[in-house]
């Protein structure tokens, strides 16, 4: 039986001139052992640019790989979900153009054949980046990760991130599918927006289950 308790970190960072703080708890008791492979199906939130959601996503699967697990990417999510809709579905309407709810997520790695898909949300990508993501089981749909991290730095970004450079819940054109209509749909983030955008991802991913490597 799968154990429901969560354990929880807290902290606050000071890494390259950007304060970071975050939390995050996963499951005890979880068998992480069956959880090989991850699919990373939606960035959603206050981001536009589709290239930059696919740099964000591309951050969690370098910090999955580095704690024993095996990601599948957005853009490789999205030509596999493209792929099995593209085999035919009878109804034309069905398919995976909204992933932005987690029955929706679980329902694409159910597709994916993955026991766990991570959703990433951010809210806001200003001079304060906010980042959640979690991780689920997608039999079930319990958490089995779950992380929230923010880190501000010096002065504002802006770019892609809507006109007042304060991203905001109004501001979702979110998920996996269908690029925005914004003329900046695929400018990617700056040097600076990348750099203070990893340091956070990498903090979170510190608290993600270590999957040790089978005993030879």
């Amino acid at each position: 039986m799968k154990t429901v308790f969560y354990v929880l970190a807290m902290g606050v960072l000071l890494i390259g001139g950007c304060r970071s703080s975050q939390k995050s708890s996963s499951r005890i008791g979880y068998d992480f052992s069956g959880v090989n492979k991850v699919a990373i199906v939606t960035v959603q939130g206050s981001l536009r640019s589709e290239t930059a959601k696919d740099q964000i996503a591309e951050f969690f699967a370098i910090e999955l790989l580095e704690q024993g697990y095996a990601p599948l990417g957005r853009p490789q999510v999205r030509a596999l979900l493209a792929e099995r809709e593209a085999a035919g579905a009878a109804d034309p309407n069905a398919g995976f153009k909204d992933l932005t709810t987690n029955e929706a997520a679980m329902e694409a790695g159910r597709a994916l054949k993955v026991p766990a898909v991570l959703t990433i949300n951010i809210p806001h990508f200003a001079d304060e980046i906010t980042i959640t993501a979690t991780m689920i089981d997608v039999e079930d749909g319990s958490i089995l990760w779950l992380a929230n991290g923010s880190g501000r730095g010096e002065g504002p970004l802006s770019g892609i991130f809507g006109g007042s450079g304060k991203g905001s819940e109004n501001e979702l054109l979110g998920g996996l599918m269908g690029p925005g209509s914004d003329e900046t749909a695929g400018q990617p983030l700056s040097t600076r927006e990348a750099k203070r955008a990893q340091n956070i991802i990498k903090n979170l991913c510190k608290s993600l289950p270590v999957k040790l490597a089978p005993a030879l």
